[in-house]
This record gives C-alpha cells, structure tokens and sequence, in this order.
C-alpha cells in the first residue's frame, strides 16, 4: 500500500516552511516530490505554514490538508520580535486550509478560526476520522486563565471544516504539552503527545472513547526512556499492512537541515514495544513536523507524475 507523507522543512528561508509532499510504497524508503520543492504555498496569515495534517472525507471523496499559521522565517523577525510568548499569546489564532479531490489540484488557501477569545495561538492541528464520518481536530493552545502559562489540547468536531463545535478542552497535565496525534486499535484510542516536562518527551495516553479520559501508557515509557531528553517532538504515527507501527519522531536537537523525524517501529499500540529502526528507513532530505496518509496506486501515480512546478500558480509573487 502506499503512503503520502505531507510535510515542511527546516531552512533559513521562506520556502521551508510551505507545503512538502514525500511518498513511498512501504512507508519505511520515502522519495521527494515536485524535485524536493514545495507542492503548496501560504499566501495568508503568516505565509508559511508548519505542523501540517491531511485527511481523506471518505463520503465526498474530498481531501483537506490542515497546517499552524506560523512563519518563523518571516514573523520572528518581525512581529513577534524574537518572542515564542508573543507568539504564545497572540500568534497562530487561525489554521491553513487547502481542499483537494485528486490530491495534484487543491484550492487556494482559506484561514478557518479554531481559537476563541481564551485560547493563544492554535498550534500542530491533527485530525481523528470518528466511527459516524465526522471529524475530530484537535491541536495544542496556552489560555488566558493563567496567563498562557503552559498549553493544553483542545478539540473541536466537524464534518466539513467549515462549521465546528463549541471548542472543549481535550486533555491537561500539570506541564505544558503540545503535538497531539490521534489512533484507534481495536477499539481504544491512543493520543500522543509531546510534554514539556516530567518527562521532557513524548507520552501516550489510551482511552475508550475519542475524547478521553485518558491514562498513561507505562510501556511507553519505558520503550521511550533514552529520548525523554527534550530534543524530539511532533509524533505521527501508521498502520503499515503488516500490522505494525511506524512511529516518526522530529528530532531538532541540532540546528538546520540535521533536523527530521527519527523513525521507530511496533507491533502494537497497546504493547507499545517501540524501538528505534534508522537502518529500516531513508529520507531523501529532514521531513519536518507531518502526517502520513495511506493512498490508492492510483493515486500514487498521480502524484508522483504530476508537474507540481508547471501546475504552480501559489508561489511568492
């Protein structure tokens, strides 16, 4: 079966922080798309977008990919003047948006609000298909009752991403988290998220139900005990045929393009028995903060034949 694997990339400049396309027909041996460049480009917002997501609508055959409106390159520089608590605080309100039905030709970017007046900025959405069809998104915010001192998760539904639900709180520790990721097996969901502290790294969390509550999962930590060091975030996960896992952690414990997801491999979410597998994977290049979509052939080769760079009409101007 294969996979797309939607992404950004970590450069200096504003082209990094776009929308990257990488596919495989394993899900371990990964090639670029469109040559390494951007198949999407942010006009809106921030122009750039990180912590990109993608979902199929498998009753109008529809895809929409999901990104945090945040330019690094850009806005550090300038409004949030070298600040991640101005950004915290009044950054990233809104999420990018672009629909597809034959994921090569996609709408121009529309900004959807996920925030309310409690909430700071709307960081990393990642989006749960439900048993009824409709859609969970959840993402990661700081609020105001205390003064955006930590970031919890918090969800809302919807089955079109145009009309959401009332946002609800998802899940709070005592630190700050971020990075939610979604995954059922039989029956129970698993979330994955990134903690800020006690430990400083990845945790899981398993529950009966969507929207919790959730328990920690011992046996990851345990898996996981050498890379509670701080260094790695965004986690994503998939089901490859075979039945295991593949687990992709973001490594950004250097600077530039030595940055990019660490791979690790399971037989299940609930042994979680994680081990990290590098000799069983190749990246042609860093894949930043993303989500992996199972793909028809079809699909796969209309991807990887289509001319991205030909087709192109959103790059800067």
């Amino acid at each position: 079966m294969p996979y797309l694997f939607v992404h950004f990339r970590e450069k200096a400049t504003p082209d990094g922080e776009q929308i990257y396309f990488g596919l495989s027909r394993d899900a371990f041996h990964w090639e670029a798309v469109n040559g390494g460049r951007p198949v999407l480009w942010a006009l809106y917002g921030d122009k750039g977008v990180r912590d990109h997501t993608i979902t199929r609508d498998a009753a109008n055959g529809k895809f929409y990919i999901l990104a945090t409106d945040l330019s690094l390159c850009y806005g550090m520089r300038d409004q949030y003047h070298h600040s991640w608590d101005e950004i915290g605080r009044r950054g990233s309100h809104d999420l990018a948006l672009w629909e597809s039905a034959d994921l090569v030709h996609w709408t121009e970017q529309r900004m959807v609000t996920v925030g309310t007046d409690r909430l700071g900025c709307c960081w990393a959405p990642d989006v749960l298909t439900l048993p009824d069809g409709s859609f969970l998104l959840h993402w990661s915010s700081p609020v105001a009752d205390d003064d955006y001192a930590k970031k919890r998760i918090f969800c809302r539904r919807t089955r079109d991403f145009v009309t959401f639900s009332d946002a609800e709180q998802l899940y709070e520790k005592e630190e700050d988290i971020i990075d939610s990721a979604m995954y059922e097996e039989d029956g129970v969901y698993y979330l994955f998220v990134k903690s800020g502290s006690n430990p400083s790294g990845m945790i899981l969390l398993s529950s009966d139900a969507p929207t919790g509550p959730f328990t920690r999962v011992e046996a990851f930590d345990e898996a996981m005990k050498d890379y509670h060091n701080g260094l790695y975030e965004a986690p994503t996960a998939v089901r490859t045929e075979d039945g295991r896992w593949c687990l992709f952690i973001d490594y950004y414990g250097v600077r530039g393009a030595g940055q990019g997801y660490v791979p690790f491999v399971a037989d299940s979410l609930r042994e979680a028995n994680f081990r990290r597998a590098d000799a069983e994977f190749s990246f042609p290049y860093g894949f930043k903060h993303g989500t992996i979509l199972k793909i028809t052939d079809e699909e796969y080769e209309r991807i990887r034949s289509f001319d991205f760079a030909a087709a192109e009409d959103g790059s800067p101007c």
